[in-house]
């Protein structure tokens, strides 16, 4: 009897030592991006288009700058800190400070001409009627109009989840997976859902970032306020990561062995 306890004991941990290998490790199909479905030497190219279309919201952040043949005259129309200098604007920070913000009306807050809405239009529509309303004041004039802060949320499986501000008007979703820090080992890149707001509300995408046509994805390019949100594969739901006490499990069973062992 002695002889089937130790011969039962010696299945179970062999068994179980499979199973901690197989569990605490993801396959690689599950972790690699963009995966072909047959293997090319050749490149591929792959053509993305951007909606340039992105309708300012409030808590939007715009730069706005006045240009006229009196650069004086044109001062009165430009937002300027006590501390701004000419090349404080070649600065993104500096530039983020003397912007305007859009209120929960939609308005901004402009010099000598007072509140514009903003609201719901392009940046073009808005580059445009800034300078009409700035014609009035000043001839030979040139507007130039900038959405400042493109904030993106990553959250979930990623190595540093949080917002993250882009100081750029395009953003892909490699680059805020990489200001994340990556996703994680237990990731599901097959199933990344992109929340992103609508004006009837926020709507959910899924993306596969395994496979290699997300290049050419409506979704590629992110928009302002856009969520990524990446869950966790069943391996870590089950608690079968590398948290998992595997050591102190088979440390235990070998103990139990070598008892069985000696009392035989």
């Amino acid at each position: 009897m002695k002889h089937s306890v130790a011969l039962a004991a010696k299945l179970a941990f062999i068994l179980l030592v499979i199973a901690a290998v197989f569990s605490s490790c993801v396959p690689q199909k599950r972790i690699k991006y963009l995966q072909r479905k047959q293997e090319q030497d050749t490149a591929v190219f792959y053509q993305t288009k951007r909606d340039m279309n992105y309708l300012i919201q409030s808590r939007d952040n715009l730069y706005i700058r006045v240009y006229s043949l009196d650069p004086n005259a044109s001062l009165f129309f430009n937002k300027q800190s006590s501390s701004s200098s000419y090349n404080d604007y070649a600065n993104d920070a500096s530039i983020y400070l003397n912007s305007y913000a859009v209120d929960d009306e939609g308005n901004i807050e402009f010099p000598i001409i007072g509140k514009v809405n903003v609201k719901g239009k392009t940046v073009n529509e808005i580059n445009a009627i800034v300078l009409k309303l700035v014609s009035d004041y000043l001839k030979e004039v040139a507007v130039v109009v900038k959405l400042v802060n493109f904030k993106v949320t990553v959250v979930g499986e990623v190595m540093r989840p949080g917002e993250y501000t882009f100081y750029q008007n395009q953003v892909n979703l490699w680059e805020a997976i990489s200001m994340a820090g990556d996703l994680g080992e237990f990731a599901n890149r097959t199933k990344v859902a992109l929340i992103r707001k609508t004006k009837d509300g926020s709507r959910v995408h899924y993306l596969d970032l395994t496979q290699e046509n997300i290049l050419r994805s409506e979704f590629y390019y992110l928009q302002p306020n856009d969520v990524l949100y990446i869950s966790p594969l069943g391996y870590k739901r089950w608690g079968l990561g590398s948290t998992f006490p595997w050591a102190m499990i088979l440390a235990s069973i070998s103990t139990t062995l070598l008892l069985i062992n000696y009392f035989k």
